[in-house]
């Protein structure tokens, strides 16, 4: 492609480059860079790409896109902010394949995941057109699943792949939109057809300093969207639609909004309510249990009506959704008369969410495994130890993801949040001990929560991963009691 179409768009400052110039392939890292390729220098939040210009241009790097100007010699276009041009690139290079398919974002805390899935059920039975799926699992054409590093792609991998979801007949593409994204404008060229909020607590403080900056990186889905669908039960619906752009719809099931869910039923195993929208009301019965389960189903249906699909066929399809792997995911427990439940909550509202949910229908003990990630916000970890044991009987306070921090310091950090509590804890650095002590402590009708890992089925020590899937552990250990 010529670096004329390849720049269309973007706001030149400068430029030594020739506009006719065959550019074969595009990239920020030079490590990446082919010969005849466009190398853009970004100024990142720990090193300066600009610094990489030469490794580039050894490289094969035919032009470089920059914010200073180079030295003679170099083929260069000066741009305000590489990380915009970057965007706009990226889109050009990759045929602008958004603009062909409904883009839909989710955005919020917690939710994101679950919302995404439950939604591609029910497009996928009521309209019958291929779905795409970008978010922290994985990556979904179709039924084909692809592997993902992060929830929200930089801007380079996120365009060429929405064109292999275009080119693979996709009509629809769901995309949970991170706030380290929105702020990186990594989703900067994407016409959202609709942009939705789940809720906002505290999390990501480490990247974005405060509550305020994290609900305003937020808020830029909904300046970037035609239309919007807000949960007005949670704290920070207005300040999303406060400066938004788009049309504005809500949903939830404690305050009034245009679509809301009424006479809730939260069991072991399900919940059901009533779903009404104007005059038209529907009961919906879904196989996944949890109060935000209720907040989750609403959203789905209005993003469905947002597409104009007809409410009844959206909760008839709704209501035939299985769960996501790792959302209050329930582990088998052959010969034993107690639950185990897998759940990915590692912020304070996703943790206080799961563990009043399963409030809800235990019989017996809760019992509450977990940890905090290393090298991340620390000012969670008390809140969430207080929250743990408060709504817990017994916790056992472990590792999570300790990266390159000292887990006890992290532990330790957690435990300053418990003083002042009843509930009895203990603690076991060691992971897969923790899980194995619960196991071995849970009595019948016992209900125990192994919070913060989910669908991850690796656990990070320093800078390596090794392999830990909770399923196998769990596994694992009941042969081991059943053996002794």
């Amino acid at each position: 492609m010529k670096l004329e179409k390849l720049l269309e768009g973007v706001a030149v400052v400068n430029a030594t480059a020739c506009m006719d110039a065959e550019i074969t392939s595009i990239t920020d890292s030079s490590r990446e860079v082919m010969d005849g390729g466009l190398f853009i220098a970004v100024v990142g939040y720990s090193t300066d790409g600009h610094r990489y210009i030469p490794d580039a241009i050894s490289r094969g790097a035919r032009i470089v896109i920059c914010e200073k100007e180079m030295p003679q010699g170099t083929e260069w276009v000066q741009v305000q902010s590489a990380r915009t041009a970057m965007a706009q690139i990226a889109a050009n290079f990759y045929g602008r394949p958004a603009e062909k398919m409904k883009m839909i974002g989710i955005t919020g805390t917690n939710g994101k995941t679950s919302v995404t899935y439950l939604l591609k059920a029910v497009l996928e039975k009521t309209t019958g057109k291929k779905v795409g799926l970008i978010g922290t699992i994985c990556k979904m054409i179709g039924d084909e699943v692809l592997h993902g590093e992060r929830t929200t792609p930089g801007a380079m991998e996120l365009q060429s792949v929405l064109k292999q979801m275009y080119d693979s007949g996709c009509a629809y593409v769901l995309m949970e939109v991170s706030s380290h994204a929105l702020a990186q404008e990594r989703t900067a060229q994407i016409p959202f057809e609709i942009g939705a909020f789940t809720n906002l607590t505290q999390d990501h403080l480490d990247f974005h300093g405060s509550m305020e900056e994290y609900a305003q990186a937020k808020a830029l889905l909904f300046r970037q969207c035609k239309n919007g669908v807000f949960d007005t039960d949670t704290k920070y619906a207005q300040t999303m639609m406060h400066d938004a752009t788009c049309t504005r719809m809500t949903v939830g099931w404690q305050k009034p909004a245009e679509l809301m869910g009424k006479n809730i039923v939260l069991e072991s195993d399900r919940i059901e309510m009533d779903v009404c929208c104007d005059e038209e009301c529907h009961h919906l019965r879904v196989g996944i249990p949890g109060r935000f389960t209720v907040s989750n189903c609403l959203l789905v249906l209005g993003i469905a009506k947002q597409l104009n699909l007809g409410l009844q066929e959206a909760v008839e399809a709704l209501s035939q959704a299985k769960g996501v792997k790792g959302r209050i995911e329930v582990v088998p427990t052959p010969g034993y008369d107690f639950t185990v439940l897998i759940d990915y909550a590692h912020t304070p509202d996703g943790l206080q969410n799961v563990l009043r949910s399963v409030r809800d229908f235990a019989k017996a003990r809760i019992i509450t495994v977990f940890g905090c990630g290393g090298d991340r916000d620390n000012t969670k970890r008390p809140t969430m130890g207080k929250d743990a044991a408060e709504l817990s009987d017994l916790v056992i306070v472990t590792s999570d993801n300790p990266r390159t921090e000292d887990p006890m310091k992290i532990i330790g950090d957690i435990l300053g949040g418990m003083k002042n509590t009843n509930t009895p804890y203990i603690v076991e650095e060691n992971r897969r001990k923790a899980i194995r002590l619960a196991l071995r402590l849970a009595e019948k009708d016992d209900m125990i929560v192994l919070a913060g890992k989910g669908h991850e089925t690796y656990q990070i020590l320093g800078t390596e991963k090794t392999h830990l899937d909770e399923r196998e552990e769990v596994a694992e250990a009941l042969c081991e009691m059943q053996s002794h």
